[in-house]
């Protein structure tokens, strides 16, 4: 009965949470900063995994530029906060922690948002009519574009990157871009429409076949994942206060990828633990010194082993369903 309640009013799941997060973001000052940050960060992480998994779990196309994405939306949003605003507003400092802050950050996290969704864009509508791995290579190909223009523009500052970032994020910020988009890829695959993104996944010549536009619904895919990735990405540069390109690289596309693949692709449960999972994973092992990335490499590799259909295997999928899906679904 508890469950049947939430199922038959989903967005009061998303109400719930985001009431939590702002009241729970009001006692951050109470606890131990590197906690905070940790956790914020793994907000983050879900978000990007929940919206690659979009691309990767439900449509099952490979890609390996969301990082590049990520990067669209944190240097997007910090030249907002740190050029633009001080230009438009020379009055009404951005300093990040400010009742103004707070409520224009939402506008320059839908700006990176956009800003990511219009490269997706661009990069979806020629590489997506591959398929399999030589849509893997154009991918990885195109997000090694946007990092090398973006390690070469002066303007943003270059190899050096930007730093004095204004702190904007906090766990309201993190956890409730986390709950969003949750709850809208979940509505969205659930729909209709998400039918298509199934059909392309289990079979594209037949989907091709019954008259689906397989390119437009693996393009829409794509474009809201980097919308998702570049509101990640600004969550991201408010927090850490710096970006440079050498920060996204294919090697932060994998780091995601992993999180889906290990999280089990199409189980949105799944996905977000595993993230929390090896957020906190890689910040346990930072006491291992060089040995970091070794460990952190063996026990990702002994858990896809020990765990091919993913952490939760089949318990993920029976949770969205229980707390997602509507009588009507």
């Amino acid at each position: 009965m508890f469950l049947d309640f939430f199922k038959r009013h989903p967005r009061l799941n998303l109400l719930i949470v985001l009431i939590s997060a702002a009241i729970f973001s009001c006692f951050t000052n109470q606890l131990d900063p590197y906690y905070v940050q940790v956790i914020t960060l793994s907000a983050i992480y879900v978000t990007l995994a929940v919206s690659l998994n979009l691309v990767m779990g439900e449509t099952g196309q490979f890609s390996l530029c969301h990082a590049a994405f990520m990067a669209v939306g944190a240097y997007a949003s910090s030249c907002i906060t740190s050029y633009c605003l001080p230009k438009w507003f020379p009055n009404l400092q951005f300093t990040g922690d400010s009742f103004w802050s707070q409520v224009t950050f939402l506008p320059v996290l839908i700006a990176g948002g956009i800003a990511a969704g219009l490269a997706g864009f661009i990069v979806g509508v020629p590489s997506l009519r591959l398929r399999g791995d030589y849509l893997a290579l154009v991918t990885l190909g195109f997000g090694e574009i946007i990092r090398v223009v973006l390690q070469n523009t002066d303007a943003v500052g270059g190899a050096r990157g930007m730093e004095a970032i204004p702190p904007a994020t906090n766990l309201f910020w993190s956890i409730g871009a986390a709950a969003v988009v949750i709850y809208f890829s979940s509505s969205l695959v659930r729909s209709t429409y998400g039918k298509g993104f199934h059909a392309v996944r289990d079979d594209e010549l037949a989907a091709e076949s019954t008259g689906i536009d397989t390119t437009a619904y693996k393009v829409t895919a794509f474009v809201w994942g980097a919308f998702f990735a570049g509101v990640a990405g600004a969550l991201y540069a408010h927090c850490v206060e710096f970006i440079s390109p050498d920060g996204f690289t294919y090697l932060k596309s994998i780091e995601i990828l992993v999180m889906v693949v290990l999280g089990g692709m199409g189980q949105i449960g799944g996905v977000v633990v595993a993230a929390v999972f090896l957020t906190f994973l890689n910040e346990w092992l930072r006491q291992l010194a060089g040995y970091r990335i070794v460990a952190y490499s063996l026990m990702i590799i002994l858990l896809m082993i020990l765990r091919p259909q993913g952490l939760l295997g089949g318990m993920g999928k029976w949770f969205e369903n229980k707390i997602f899906r509507s009588k009507n679904a």
